[in-house]
């Protein structure tokens, strides 16, 4: 296998990009993403060992899997690239509040924005990479193995891609088409619906983009490529800026609408050069077997079934928005919106914890494909202990100072002091659910990986959304849309329940016991910490001084008590850093030739 150097294409020194993966021990990626592998008798002694019955698999391919500073290399870019675009869509969101507020007209904008929320959901972050991820990892298992026949990875595209389209595009044209029945549906509770029924038909478009973005992410990612898909969000959420700030004045919130529909292009646009360097830039073998073309794994990668569970499991996870918009259709207008931006806030603890299995998924599938499930189920465990630990923490700064954090971000223009307190109200509330979505959105790539059909996931997601239906009904008239939140993360939390209690044969093997005490620790830290915060930020007027101490203050209580309580998460935490501080003291200066 000929190896390719990796450009920096931008990224941090040694971190992976769009050319290739530069691992720690000194290998570099070639252009199918799959590095020159170490000998056996230089793998690390802890390496796990392959389970009974695996025998054929290749010793070299067995020591190929990414050291844990390639990882975290690939998490603190992929962070990076989403605080990055995290940062933006706070400033798109402060655009839409300072040009529009808070009223009937941005709750018909976000009326229509349910169908790219939906879009994201099913094409990009779980249906499309929880299909093709998996699909991808067996390709490129197959193609190291050296087999005969066509490259398995451009087998799998040109048997995928042109039908997807197809479907995509029929898909687009009719939600454009249905839009004023989808509006009804959606939030019959619209005084003048005209509004939303035209900004869902210029939504309608990203059907289309967002597949062919989620596609192209997959295949970057199981290449182990994280800075095209990384950045899409940040192209995305320029497009809209942008067009709103250009047009806004004589498009009103339209503008906002038509920047969705050009930043979708601009997603699957940033990431085609890459892939197609991939693809192109790799000579295909000549066919040995007659007929021999991609199958899946013996047909089990890619079959209807499993598109079906995997997609229904997205679709009933997005319902809760839908749900939301529903009963909040209902309210006063401003209430759909308020629940939008406590939600764009109190999500950002859990976008940057879910980088960390957005870098190992392909990882897990890898392992699953070469028949290590051993090291898959350590992967899973690890990464759900370091992600708890960063959403609890994040939740707990929420709790502790949400209407200061309301009041910095938004409080200005159309927005004003009554749409801080009811969107801090609202945000609170959220965050009691933030773990719960975390543990959903990593539990259940752990089904997936396999590549098996499994129908749990979706009977445990189908259980949550009926608790949301159900509280949601019984809470809106009382509590407005705090009772609407309320059912939200109640009902996610039982879903991330009943997935952890479902762990076993039909998913990656991992200590439920172990992983329950590892949670319950960090949860009774993030209590204490959220305390300690709430206490801080009321001593400050400054909305900002009181969100610095406060952070401040959370981060030390809670880092100090996880550490007392022995958590693996914050160890994981700590090691990067640890690890920069001693290196950064010890490293000896370099001297040139």
């Amino acid at each position: 296998m000929t190896a390719h150097p990796a450009t920096t294409g931008g990224a941090p020194d040694g971190a992976p990009d769009a050319e290739g993966a530069p691992w720690p021990d000194g290998h570099v990626a070639d252009s199918t993403g799959i590095s020159n592998p170490r000998p056996v008798e230089d793998r690390p002694h802890d390496a796990p060992a392959v389970p009974e019955g695996r025998g054929d698999i290749p010793a070299a391919r067995r020591g190929s899997a990414p050291s844990g500073r390639f990882l975290a290399r690939a998490t603190l870019l992929s962070a990076a690239l989403s605080m990055a675009a995290a940062l933006l869509g706070l400033g798109r969101d402060q655009a839409l509040a300072h040009l529009f507020g808070a009223g009937a007209e941005t709750d018909a904008f976000l009326v229509a924005w349910t169908v790219p929320e939906m879009a994201s959901t099913l094409l990009i972050e779980d249906g499309m990479a929880f299909v093709l991820v998996p699909a991808f990892s067996m390709a490129l298992a197959q193609r190291a193995r050296g087999t005969g026949g066509p490259d398995p990875v451009r087998a799998l595209i040109s048997a995928s891609l042109p039908r997807l389209c197809l479907a995509l595009a029929g898909t687009a044209a009719l939600f454009a088409a249905g839009a004023p029945l989808l509006v009804s549906v959606l939030a019959p509770g619209l005084s003048d619906p005209s509004l939303a029924v035209s900004c869902t038909r210029l939504t309608a478009t990203c059907v289309l983009s967002f597949g062919l973005a989620g596609y192209c992410s997959a295949a970057l990612r199981a290449h182990r490529n994280y800075l095209a898909p990384g950045a899409i969000y940040i192209a995305y959420n320029i497009a809209i800026i942008a067009t709103m700030l250009v047009i806004g004045e004589s498009w009103g919130v339209r503008s906002a609408a038509l920047g969705v529909a050009i930043g979708g292009c601009l997603m699957a646009v940033v990431q085609a050069p890459p892939l197609w360097r991939r693809i192109a830039g790799r000579d295909e073998r000549s066919a040995t077997d007659s007929g021999s073309e991609y199958d899946g794994d013996r047909g089990r990668s890619i079959v209807p079934a499993l598109v079906c569970a995997v997609l229904l499991f997205a679709l009933c996870r997005q319902s809760q928005v839908l749900i939301e918009r529903y009963f909040a259709s209902g309210l006063p207008a401003g209430a759909i919106s308020h629940l939008n931006y406590a939600q764009k806030i109190a999500q950002l603890p859990m976008s940057l914890s879910m980088m960390v299995c957005v870098v190992t998924f392909p990882v897990v599938a890898r392992a699953i494909a070469e028949g290590d499930t051993r090291r898959a189920g350590d992967r899973v465990e690890r990464d759900l202990a370091l992600m708890a630990s960063i959403v609890l923490l994040g939740a707990a700064v929420v709790v502790a100072c949400a209407p200061q954090i309301v009041q910095l971000l938004f409080q200005r223009g159309a927005f004003t002091a009554q749409d801080t307190a009811a969107t801090a109200a609202v945000m609170r509330v959220y965050a009691v659910g933030l773990l719960g979505h975390t543990l959903v959105g990593a539990l259940v790539r752990s089904y997936f990986s396999t590549g098996r059909i499994t129908w749990f996931p979706l009977g445990a997601m189908g259980a949550g959304a009926l608790a949301t239906v159900v509280l949601s009904a019984w809470a809106v008239d009382p509590w407005g849309a705090r009772g609407i939140a309320a059912a939200n993360a109640a009902g996610i939390t039982l879903t991330a329940l009943l997935l952890l209690h479902g762990l076993g044969p039909r998913a990656v093997p991992v200590h439920v016991r172990r992983v329950g005490a590892e949670l319950a620790r960090l949860v009774y830290a993030a209590v204490c910490a959220g305390g300690a915060g709430l206490v801080c930020a009321e001593l400050f007027d400054s909305p900002a001084a009181a969100v610095a101490v406060c952070c401040m203050c959370v981060t030390g209580v809670f880092l100090l008590l996880a550490r007392l309580l022995d958590t693996a998460g914050v160890r994981s935490l700590l090691l990067p850093v640890t690890h920069f501080v001693r290196s950064s003291v010890t490293r000896k200066p370099r001297h040139g030739r």
